[in-house]
């Protein structure tokens, strides 16, 4: 949160599982990919986004590995009981010295062992400040009521939460996403930062509180589970900053960007004419995101007449402008765009993608800028990442010329292998 000197534009706060990420009806991600290319586009330089999830920390960053998600800038785990911050994933301290108020971890597994109603969820899921459980849906009302009157006995604050239509996890009574998420506004009011608007997510039971934290704007998916929806006819139908969105999961999100007119919500991977696609003279980050996804295109062969744009990509390189190779070569920008031509469909039917991530552009002096980000490519199962750097400069009426591109291999690439790396 440090890199925004003034108030983020917009914070969205999504849950992952079935709300950000599509794990029934979209084995390819187009939406995730969809939401992921408007972001980094629009609001990666000056906006916030959170993930806010019931799963732990580690099972997060696997999920990274089987799923495009951008990097957040702040990461609520374990149904609100954990929260840490930027790429390094820097605990909150404090946030964890406020779970451990009136909670006994000890206490809570030797009351909830005398309900064989409940069986505890994997190892992985079980935190310092989180128990789990499944349940029966039918028995989970009367188990609920009877545990929480033992563990107030025993001298517990604590909350309990029942979503998916199974799940039931143990909390400290200051937990939930709906806390952690108010503790998070809090903070930024306090750093002058408050976010202009808020868009919270999601599609569960454990997702509605973050749906009552005055002057934020919510969406239920179209794809949310019962629990949820019964809350809402309950509780928000008659409110106008909450709606039951018509698409599912990253769609829905993208779709409530735009119902609320929280900013544009028209992502660069729904412009068929990158030509048409206009230049945000402000931050060049919008060039970047635009050039990989048609190199993405491209290779997939979706695209067939690119004279055009890469004549256009071409005026726009520097005479003298380089590209390093992520194994050290270097060789010019225009001749590493004519090499393009040679790749057109090799990817075809083979489930290439490609996205960018954490896109930030930095005006270094007058006219220069300086785009860092992450560039993935997927082939299948296969992933590559490279850490990338890219130097324009810019002059007003004219655009921003490129004048050098630096590619190095990221520690998250699975594979760090030079063959069919293009740029």
């Amino acid at each position: 949160m440090e890199r925004l000197t003034s108030p983020p534009r917009l914070m969205i706060v999504s849950d992952l599982d079935d709300t950000m990420v599509d794990h029934h009806n979209d084995p390819e991600n187009l939406a995730l990919l969809r939401f992921n290319s408007l972001w980094e586009d629009t609001y990666r330089h000056d906006s916030l986004l959170v993930f806010s999830t019931g799963r732990s920390l580690e099972l997060f960053k696997k999920l990274r590995k089987e799923r495009p998600l951008l990097t957040p800038d702040v990461i609520i785990t374990s149904v609100g009981t954990e929260i840490a911050y930027g790429n390094s994933m820097v605990t909150d301290d404090t946030w964890f010295e406020i779970m451990n108020h009136k909670w006994n971890r000890g206490i809570v597994e030797e009351e909830t062992s005398k309900f064989p109603e409940l069986t505890l969820q994997r190892e992985a899921d079980q935190r310092p400040n989180k128990v789990s459980f499944f349940i029966d849906k039918s028995k989970a009302q009367a188990v609920t009521k009877e545990l929480y009157q033992r563990l107030e006995k025993r001298g517990l604050d604590i909350k309990i939460i029942f979503s998916g239509g199974r799940a039931l996890d143990v909390l400290p009574k200051g937990g939930g996403k709906g806390q952690a998420l108010d503790y998070l506004l809090n903070k930024l009011k306090t750093q002058g930062k408050i976010p202009v608007n808020t868009l919270a997510c999601g599609d569960s039971g454990n997702d509605t509180e973050l749906f009552t934290i005055p002057n934020v704007y919510g969406v239920m998916v179209s794809n949310a589970q019962e629990e949820l929806l019964e809350w809402y006819a309950e509780n928000g139908k008659e409110n106008s900053k909450i709606i039951h969105a018509s698409e599912r999961c990253a769609g829905g999100i993208i779709q409530a960007i735009g119902h609320f007119k929280l900013g544009p919500n028209l992502s660069p991977r729904d412009v068929s004419d990158f030509l048409e696609c206009k230049v945000d003279n402000v931050n060049p980050g919008h060039l970047v995101v635009k050039f990989f996804l048609f190199c993405e295109r491209w290779r997939r062969g979706e695209v067939e007449n690119c004279e055009t744009y890469t004549a256009s990509l071409k005026a726009s390189c520097h005479p003298a402008g380089v590209f390093v190779h992520p194994s050290g070569a270097e060789k010019s920008l225009r001749d590493t765009i004519d090499e393009l031509g040679k790749y057109h469909g090799d990817k075809k039917a083979k489930k290439f993608r490609v996205w960018t991530d954490q896109v930030l552009a930095t005006d270094t002096s007058h006219g220069t800028w300086i785009v860092k980000f992450d560039k993935w490519e997927q082939t299948g199962n296969e992933r590559k990442c490279c850490t990338t750097t890219v130097k324009f400069t810019s002059k007003e009426n004219e655009g921003f010329v490129w004048e050098h591109v630096h590619q190095t291999w990221s520690e998250e690439s699975e594979v760090k292998d030079d063959s069919n790396w293009i740029i």
